[in-house]
């Protein structure tokens, strides 16, 4: 169907396209491009919208456009290094050239020069990128020598005149934060402030995605949900390190943004592009109102985090809302979790990284509601397990690796990609599960071998797998995945919990949530402890307290990590 806006034939992502270039013996286009891409609305208008170029696409090629936020699996095998993406490809989907950005003099050098290498070899010109050649991950031994070579990097990479980490382009790499905060807090409370101050967006809230200069200058301003939910979550704990309130304006600032311009009444849009108007416009073609599984359960945990510390209720009541909807609409009665809310086109299901979200969202809810975090009269941890079980089941290769989804679908698809980030998320929520599991199980189940107790051992066990998977690369890995460090360290030694008896809610809870660091668990409504009591638990070590003033001491005796 021709686009009135480029003059270019585009076809949706899907078989057709690939069967269509095969029998007319053409090379595919693939147009990667999101709502929130001002550069990508620059090439529609300026390359795609000259007549000349788009003739030329329509006559030489199969043109497909790909919505990079709706299918992340095809951006993740076809980025090519930012958006727009313009790749060129076979009909069995392997990679002939690509750039991102393409004006109309480039395009037209890009055009008849596809067309030569085509004419000269046709479909042997295709290449499958080194990443998807099926080659092992680099296993090796999870020990502290990964959480020290992540916690030097912090060090080796920091910038110490303008903050953050590198010295390019700055991102705000929320996960390095929280990374940095039980190990260099400094340079986390530093480059937090930096953030608040170049990224956040003082007339509406929200956060810009990342900055161009070293010095955090030059802004790109598009606000992207899961972008903006990670860095709630790393200024709330923040908060808890320092008490710093400076930290809190930022974090709810964003959660206004959130709910005044992404709420679509039953969870949160993907993203807003730059530029978009602070009114109402019920009409916008720049704010993408699409709800993505995997977004809003970061969204989810994020403003948990927030409320727990807070007391927030405008916090908890979208939280509770979100995880309503995510619970009815996204995840069907097997734990299978579709990628976005039904439009009338078919949604990918199985991506890890949807998984690997909304299980972390799943137990972040038990920790702070309690048993009835899903509102529903479901159990949140069975349907936890059940989402964690297909991950599992479907998606973990024997070596423990995890792939990003199903090893099938057109294009590069059926190739195994296996993320490095995708592993972090999903070993995290899996030890997140894990823990609560051992807690909630009773002491006749655990006594008798039920599912409850082997079962929190199984998903430690797939979370080790997953991030052992890797560990033989541990020297390369820099802060951009510190969360890796954050994860190993949970595997090398026993995870702080407090278990409360007293119900989610309650002075001890409350206090519980706030008293230890942002990596404990915290399990209100723990059976086998009495009301009024915590037991604060680090492998076989144990303290009770029965007062909030007190929890803290119990705490700290078992904090160290020596």
């Amino acid at each position: 169907m021709t686009d009135d806006r480029t003059h270019v034939e585009w076809r949706e992502w899907g078989p057709a396209p690939f069967e269509e270039a095969e029998a007319a013996d053409r090379p595919v286009l693939l147009a990667l491009t999101a709502t929130w891409c001002d550069s990508c609305h620059e090439m529609d208008a300026e390359t795609y919208g000259e007549p000349r170029i788009a003739a030329n696409v329509n006559d030489g090629f199969v043109p497909v456009r790909v919505d990079v936020d709706r299918r992340p699996r095809v951006r993740e095998r076809y980025n090519m290094g930012g958006f727009p993406s313009t790749v060129f490809c076979t009909s069995s989907g392997k990679v002939i050239t690509g750039a991102t950005y393409l004006g109309p003099d480039g395009m037209r050098q890009v055009l008849s020069s596809v067309r030569e290498v085509w004419a000269d070899r046709g479909d042997d010109a295709g290449r499958v990128p080194r990443a998807l050649t099926g080659d092992p991950t680099p296993a090796g031994p999870v020990d502290d020598r990964i959480e020290a070579h992540i916690a030097g990097q912090l060090d080796e990479k920091w910038d110490d005149r303008f903050a953050g980490w590198g010295d390019g382009a700055k991102f705000p790499l929320p996960r390095t934060i929280e990374f940095a905060l039980k190990r260099s807090r400094e340079q986390a409370t530093e480059t937090l402030g930096v953030i608040g101050g170049a990224l956040y967006d003082d007339d509406v809230g929200g956060f810009y995605r990342y900055a161009e200069g070293r010095d955090w200058t030059d802004p790109h301003r598009e606000k992207v949900l899961d972008a903006n939910a990670a860095l709630v979550r790393a200024f709330a704990n923040g908060y808890l390190y320092t008490g710093d309130e400076s930290l809190l304006a930022p974090a709810e600032g964003t959660r206004e943004f959130l709910v005044d311009r992404l709420w679509n009444g039953s969870a949160f849009g993907g993203s807003v592009a730059p530029d978009d108007p602070a009114a109402d416009d019920d009409i916008d073609p720049r704010r993408d109102l699409t709800a993505y599984a995997g977004a809003n359960a970061m969204a989810a945990d994020a403003l948990l985090t927030l409320a727990a510390y807070t007391d927030d209720e405008q916090s908890r009541e979208y939280a509770e809302r979100v995880l309503d909807t995510l619970a009815r609409d996204f995840i069907d009665e097997d734990g299978i979790v579709s990628h976005a809310a039904d439009d009338g086109a078919q949604a990918p299901e199985l991506l890890l990284e949807d998984h690997a979200r909304v299980v972390a969202a799943i137990t972040r809810a038990r920790q702070v509601l309690g048993t009835e975090a899903l509102g529903s009269g479901r159990d949140p941890l069975a349907v936890a397990r059940d989402v964690a079980d297909q991950a599992i089941e479907t998606l973990q290769e024997p070596d423990g690796a995890f792939r990003d989804g199903p090893a099938e679908g057109v294009g590069l698809l059926d190739r195994p990609l296996r993320p490095l980030d995708g592993a972090v998320e999903i070993a995290e929520a899996l030890l997140d599960l894990s823990a609560l599991l051992a807690e909630t199980a009773d002491a006749d189940a655990k006594d008798q071998g039920d599912d409850n107790a082997p079962a929190g051992e199984r998903y430690a066990d797939a979370a080790h797998a997953a991030i052992a998977a890797f560990a033989g690369a541990r020297d390369r890995i820099g802060v951009q995945v510190a969360g890796y460090g954050s994860v190993a360290a949970r595997l090398t030694r026993p995870d702080l919990v407090i278990a409360v008896g007293d119900a989610a809610g309650t002075d001890l809870h409350r206090a519980a949530l706030r008293v230890a660091d942002h990596e404990a668990v915290v399990v209100p409504d723990a059976p086998g402890v009495d009301d009024g009591v915590a037991v604060v638990r680090r492998g076989s070590e144990t303290r009770e307290s029965t007062a909030p003033e007190a929890l803290l001491d119990a705490v700290a005796a078992l904090s160290s990590d020596a």
